[in-house]
């Protein structure tokens, strides 16, 4: 079981990234949630998507900027971040919950709720 992320890199404010995220092996349904972590802060959640219905969950602080779509396999789940800013500038991560049977969990936002996690992938905005 394993998630591996790709994409990130660098933006301008205002600009655009994404990050998706692939899992693997799984043998049971989970949910993907989103993460972040910024130099000297803690790991702060910002929204997840339940693979069993495809809804979406988000963060106030990532609300209307940030979105989650997943594939039609759905084995791959993309973060799609508009808008940026230089707050946004952190490694972010995606992990898995396998607990609560492709449903985002009302903690979705605490990173104890997830079992699995991608090894992070830096995104940096800067002008």
């Amino acid at each position: 079981v394993h998630l591996v992320e790709s994409g990130g890199g660098s933006a301008q404010p205002g600009g655009s990234l994404r990050v998706s995220c692939v899992a693997a092996e799984f043998t049971s349904n989970y949910s993907i949630g989103w993460f972040r972590q910024a130099p000297w802060k803690e790991r702060e959640g910002l929204g997840c998507i339940s693979r069993a219905d495809g809804y979406t969950y988000f963060r106030d602080s990532v609300m209307g900027r940030f979105n989650i779509s997943m594939d039609s396999a759905k084995s791959t789940v993309t973060l799609q971040m508009d808008s940026l800013n230089n707050e946004d500038t952190a490694v972010y991560f995606c992990a898995a919950d396998t607990r609560g049977k492709g449903y985002c969990s009302a903690g979705y936002y605490y990173p104890d709720e997830y079992d699995y996690w991608g090894q992070g992938t830096q995104v940096t905005v800067s002008s």
